[in-house]
């Protein structure tokens, strides 16, 4: 099953090759993972793709917690969620069909960032599926490359009246533990 965990972590060296490293320990592949800064610059999410069974990914969303610098783990499996993916592909494009690929592009609300003389490259933004598809439409023209940055995701907003702010942002702020005051022993 397909299990979609976000991560809040400390913005420091580190952090990513620790994350990575857990999965890898475990034997676990990581299907995709991004990972970019939020509107707190000490402050980074990830959200990670990765395959397994519902027991399996908790133990490793559990594990994740543990570590010193991540703030706040969730699985969004199963939640409401928007899910984005971005990807230029360079198509090949004679004259002669030109055309027809800015058709296609047009149609998957892409857009053509780049023309050669036999080539073109499209942005295109979606779920995986939309990109996928998209990707199969264009083989029978001649795909020269294919550049993706894996999913993002955040859990949709409330749509009910009266729901707080935490129901809304799942990783509402907690303290980091280097926030937390450290005493000394007497």
């Amino acid at each position: 099953m397909k299990h979609v965990l976000n991560a809040l972590v400390e913005n420091e060296p580190g952090v990513l090759a620790h994350v990575s490293g857990m999965f890898a320990a475990r034997g676990y592949n990581i299907d995709s993972l991004v990972v970019g800064r939020t509107d707190d610059p000490e402050v980074s999410r990830m959200t990670i793709i990765a395959q397994g069974d519902d027991r399996i990914i908790e133990q490793i969303r559990k594990q994740l917690e543990k570590l010193v610098r991540v703030i706040k783990v969730r699985d969004f499996t199963g939640t409401n969620v928007v899910e984005r993916d971005l990807m230029l592909i360079t198509v090949h494009t004679p004259p002669a069909r030109r055309g027809e690929v800015v058709d296609l592009v047009e149609l998957f609300r892409g857009k053509v960032v780049d023309i050669g003389m036999r080539h073109m490259m499209i942005e295109l933004t979606g779920p995986e599926q939309k990109i996928d598809a998209f990707i199969n439409l264009c083989r029978p023209y001649g795909i020269a490359s294919v550049a993706r940055t894996g999913v993002i995701a955040m859990p949709r907003a409330p749509q009910e009246a009266g729901e707080d702010r935490a129901a809304a942002d799942p990783h509402a702020r907690r303290p980091r533990k280097a926030d937390v005051p450290q005493t000394e022993p007497s």
